[in-house]
């Protein structure tokens, strides 16, 4: 009987050690994601920016899509549609391939979005962490700016802040 009861109780002893130890890694691991939100860019607006052969013809696709026009002009050669979160830019013959772009300090709707990275500030995370950008922003001015960066397989990412 003594041999069953202190089987019992070693089961609970480490049954509860295993509840500590999970919940003291999971604060950790926890504190650990926080630390890694708070270094988090900030980066706005998700958008994917195409270079189309017909902007009509790109258009009328992505309407039967359920996209609709959010800005742009077809007579300027360009348009930005939205599908919920989902933004699409269509550019006719302003430059090749298609591009990931990020416009910080806006949302989807293309509303200010408070509180944002600055596009300077961005370049500065980036750049400390070994990204070559391309044409840098100096470092001093503010408002509106832009640059571009390539991901590892050539992919154009530009970041466009329009505030």
């Amino acid at each position: 009987m003594n041999n069953k009861l202190l089987i019992w109780f070693g089961f609970v002893v480490f049954f509860l050690l295993g509840i500590f130890v999970s919940k003291i890694s999971n604060s950790s691991i926890a504190s650990g994601q926080a630390d890694e939100i708070k270094d988090n860019l900030k980066i706005g607006a998700f958008s994917v920016s195409l270079n189309v052969k017909d902007i009509a013809i790109s258009k009328e696709f992505y309407e039967s899509l359920g996209f609709s026009v959010l800005a742009g002009d077809l007579k300027k050669d360009y348009l930005i549609m939205k599908n919920e979160n989902s933004l699409i830019g269509m550019f006719h013959g302003m430059f090749e391939g298609n591009i990931l772009t990020f416009n910080p300090g806006w949302d989807e709707n293309g509303n200010e979005k408070d509180p944002f990275d600055d596009i300077r500030e961005i370049q500065h995370k980036l750049k400390n962490k070994g990204i070559d950008i391309g044409d840098p922003i100096d470092e001093k001015s503010s408002g509106p700016a832009s640059f571009m960066i390539s991901d590892p397989d050539g992919n154009i990412i530009l970041f466009d802040q329009h505030r």
